[in-house]
């Protein structure tokens, strides 16, 4: 079997809260972090902001899954729904990610009517979903965001037929060179690509948007790596279903 896939590794804003509206206030993002305001503008402006949450779903979520999840809730029109998120790095340490999400989820349970979180178990060997037991939330099923993106019945056909494969989705087509090559050294020594690489066959492409840029990437990807190249253009897959479902309010917090 070949090893796992090197996982995300860019970081994602901890603090912001992410909320849309599809009335004149299309979209609403707190500042990054080197520019947030002073403590008192941010108690003023977190009480002004308040009503404005009843009713509302947050996710808490992996940062590999922002840009796709805000792009789901803004095509949507989900204007009930907030994303928040804990740094993708953390797939590198996965242990702290169950006790991040425990953090998040309290931290916004008096402001939000439901809880729902798009994390996989991510490695975690089971603690995170014990964790969401405890605290009675749900999360999206499956172990990883490959699974999420094809959808169980055909991430298991593939892999089981090809064990050797390789995926990039769109977050990792777009960071290939950061997190893959200087991430895991190659670009010092490309002889280690044998070692990393050495038991794959072919690098998959799950492709959640229609992005020439993104295929160019991947392929590029492939020919870095020595693999043979596949373009399977997955969509949102499940992930869209979960966030649908949570803005619909039809996914039950405390089920997995």
């Amino acid at each position: 079997m070949p090893p796992p896939p090197p996982s995300p590794g860019a970081a994602a804003p901890e603090g912001p809260i992410l909320a849309f509206a599809t009335s004149s206030d299309a979209s609403r993002t707190a500042p990054p972090t080197e520019n947030r305001p002073t403590p008192a503008a941010a108690r003023a402006s977190a009480k002004a902001s308040q009503t404005t949450r009843a009713g509302q779903t947050l996710v808490i979520a992996c940062g590999a899954l922002a840009r796709e999840i805000v792009d789901l809730i803004v095509a949507l029109k989900l204007d009930r729904l907030a994303v928040t998120c804990l740094p993708a790095i953390w797939h590198n340490t996965p242990d702290k990610i169950p006790e991040g999400v425990r953090a998040k989820i309290r931290a916004a349970r008096a402001q939000y009517d439901r809880i729902l979180v798009a994390y996989g178990d991510c490695g975690t060997g089971g603690l995170l979903d014990r964790v969401l037991e405890e605290e009675g939330v749900a999360r999206i099923d499956g172990p990883h965001c490959y699974q999420f993106y094809m959808g169980a019945a055909d991430f298991s056909a593939l892999t089981d037929a090809e064990p050797g494969c390789f995926f990039l989705t769109d977050y990792l087509a777009r960071h290939f060179d950061r997190l893959i090559v200087e991430g895991l050294g190659l670009d010092r020594h490309p002889e280690l690509r044998d070692d990393y690489f050495g038991n794959y066959t072919k690098l998959v492409y799950l492709a959640q948007t229609d992005d020439a840029a993104l295929e160019a990437l991947a392929r590029r990807a492939a020919e870095t790596l020595k693999l043979k190249f596949e373009l399977r253009r997955t969509g949102y897959g499940e992930l869209g279903d979960f966030i649908r479902a949570a803005g619909d309010g039809r996914t039950k917090e405390g089920a997995h």
